[in-house]
C-alpha cells in the first residue's frame, strides 16, 4: 500500500553550531555486529497547542540539534567499514551533518495513533528518509518533525543502531530537548546530563585476551548464536505473509494478574518476577500458540540486557554506544504452551541471570573472533522501549501521548502508555493467519 502524501516537505543538513574534531573514530566489536546494521526508528505524536507558533517551533528544534551535535559530534558524521576487512565499522568525523525535514499531512490527525497502523508501513511517510544501507554513506542521524492535519505534530527520529544503542539514543534525546526549552537554561547549560563518552574500546576484545578467546567462548554456551532446526517452514513464513500490526496495553492491574498467574504456576523457589519478564513470557507464549507450530520446533525469545553496570569496571556514565547482549530464553513449543506462565517467566529470568561480566567477554570474543550472529529461525525479538524515558521528550510542544516505532513489524515493542507510569503498551506484527488468536490469547490472562 502506497502512504499518503506529504505537502511542504524540505530537507536540510544540520551541521555542528561550533566546530568539531576532524577524525577517525573506530566503533566497538558490539557496535559492529551484523545485526545492528539498520535504524532505530521514534515516532513521537503531540497533541495540538493553540497559539504555537509553527516557525518558532521548527526554527528552535534546528537550532537545539546544530548544538547537541556538537558534543555528539559522530552523529554529525557517517560510518564505514574499516579497510582492513576486519568487520569492525568506524565513523569519519568531519562535520557532515545530520537532517532535518519539515513536512505536512493533510490526512492523518492525532486519533490516528491511538490505534495500531493497518499495515507495517502505514507511518514510513513520518521518517521519510529511509536508510536501506547504513554504511552507504548516509547521515546517522535524521529527524523530521511533521506537522498533522489538525494541528497536531509527529517527530520521527531515526539514529544509525551501529553508533548507539537505546540508552545512548535516550540521552542525546533528553539534550537536544533542553536545548530546545528553557530548561537548559534553568539547570545551569545541561549539567544534569552526563558529558557524552566515546570509549568504544571498552567493549572490544583485549589484547590480552585474544589468544583465550576461542576456549572463553566456547566454554560459555551463547544460546542466542546457536542455530536451530526450520521444522515448519518458520523463516518463509514471515518472510511471505502479510504481517499485521497489533498493539494492547496492559495496566498495572494486569500486570499483577500476570504476576500472580506466573507465581501460582512456579515452583516454590521462585519467589518474586518482574513486570518485564511476566510480561514478556505471556507475549511470548500467546504468540507461540496463535501460530499453531509443531510441538518439537526450538523457540527463542531474545531480548536486550544492559550491560553497563554488569562488566567490571563498570562502564563510565555517559556511554552511548552499544552496551548490551541479547538474553535468550529456549525451549520447546510443547513446554511453553503447556507448562503455564511461570515455567516460561523462569526461562526469562534466568536467561536475565546468566549475564555477568564474563558472560559479557565471552559474547565480545565471539562477535569479534567469528562475527557470531543470532538466527531468526523460532525468533521473537522483544525490545524494552518502556524504560528509555522517551515519553519525556518535551520539545517546548508537551510531552508526546503517543511513542512507538515508525515501521510496527515482527520485534516486539514494549512501550511506554502516556500518564499510566505503570502500564505497557506492546506492539508486534503477527501473520496475517495467526492474528485474532494471538489478540485473543494476549488479552485473556486466564491461561
Amino acid at each position: 500500500m502506497a502512504a499518503s502524501p506529504l505537502h511542504g516537505k524540505e530537507a536540510t543538513v544540520i551541521y555542528p553550531s561550533e566546530p568539531t574534531p576532524s577524525t577517525v573514530l573506530s566503533l566497538s566489536a558490539l557496535d559492529s555486529q551484523l545485526f545492528l546494521r539498520f535504524t532505530i526508528e521514534y515516532l513521537l505524536v503531540y497533541r495540538p497547542r493553540p497559539g504555537l507558533d509553527s516557525l518558532a517551533t521548527v526554527a528552535r528544534v534546528k537550532s537545539a540539534l546544530a548544538k547537541a551535535l556538537v558534543p555528539y559530534y559522530p552523529l554529525a558524521g557517517r560510518v564505514r567499514a574499516k579497510q582492513e576487512g576486519s568487520g569492525l565499522l568506524e565513523v569519519v568525523c568531519l562535520g557532515q551533518g545530520a537532517v532535518f525535514i519539515e513536512a505536512v499531512d493533510r490526512e492523518s490527525t492525532i486519533d490516528d495513533f491511538e490505534r495500531a497502523p493497518r499495515y507495517v508501513t502505514q507511518w514510513r511517510k513520518l521518517l521519510s528518509l529511509y536508510v536501506a544501507d547504513v554504511l552507504k554513506g548516509v547521515p546517522p542521524l535524521v529527524v523530521q518533525l511533521t506537522w498533522l492535519r489538525d494541528g497536531a505534530a509527529a517527530l520521527g527520529i531515526g539514529f544509525n543502531h551501529c553508533v548507539c544503542d537505546g540508552i545512548g539514543s535516550a540521552e542525546f534525546l533528553n539534550l537536544f530537548t533542553e536545548l530546545s526549552t528553557s530548561r537548559h537554561n534553568e539547570l545551569g547549560g545541561g549539567h544534569s546530563l552526563p558529558k557524552p563518552v566515546w570509549d568504544r574500546h571498552l567493549m572490544n576484545s583485549s589484547s590480552s585476551r585474544q589468544q583465550h578467546a576461542h576456549t572463553r567462548a566456547s566454554s560459555v554456551s551463547h544460546l542466542e548464536f546457536n542455530r536451530v532446526a526450520d521444522l515448519c517452514g518458520f523463516v518463509s513464513r514471515f518472510s511471505n505473509e502479510r504481517l499485521v500490526p497489533t498493539s494492547i496495553t496492559f495496566d498495572k492491574r494486569r500486570l499483577n494478574e500476570l504476576r500472580k498467574l506466573a507465581l501460582s504456576t512456579s515452583r516454590p523457589s521462585e519467589l518474586a518476577y518482574t513486570s518485564f519478564e511476566v510480561l514478556s513470557a505471556h507475549v511470548w507464549r500467546s504468540w507461540a500458540r496463535s501460530l499453531n507450530l509443531p510441538s518439537n520446533q526450538i523457540l527463542k525469545l531474545l531480548f536486550s540486557i544492559n550491560v553497563r553496570n554488569r562488566v567490571k569496571p563498570s562502564l563510565p556514565s555517559g556511554y552511548y554506544g552499544n552496551a548490551f547482549v541479547l538474553g535468550c530464553a529456549q525451549t520447546r513449543v510443547k513446554d511453553l504452551t503447556e507448562k503455564g506462565l511461570g515455567h516460561a517467566a523462569m526461562l526469562v529470568k534466568k536467561a536475565k541471570e546468566r549475564v555477568d561480566s564474563e558472560y559479557v567477554k565471552s559474547v565480545i570474543d565471539s562477535v569479534s573472533q567469528t562475527r557470531a550472529c543470532p538466527d531468526s529461525v523460532g525468533v521473537l525479538i522483544v525490545s524494552q522501549w518502556s524504560r528509555l524515558g522517551l515519553e519525556r521528550v518535551d520539545f517546548g510542544m508537551g510531552r508526546p501521548t503517543q511513542v512507538g516505532p515508525i515501521c510496527c513489524d515482527r520485534y516486539c515493542l514494549f512501550l511506554p502508555v502516556f500518564n499510566q507510569t505503570d502500564a505497557v503498551k506492546v506492539m508486534v506484527a503477527v501473520p496475517t493467519s495467526a492474528v485474532d488468536k494471538y489478540e485473543h490469547l494476549a488479552k485473556c490472562l486466564c491461561w
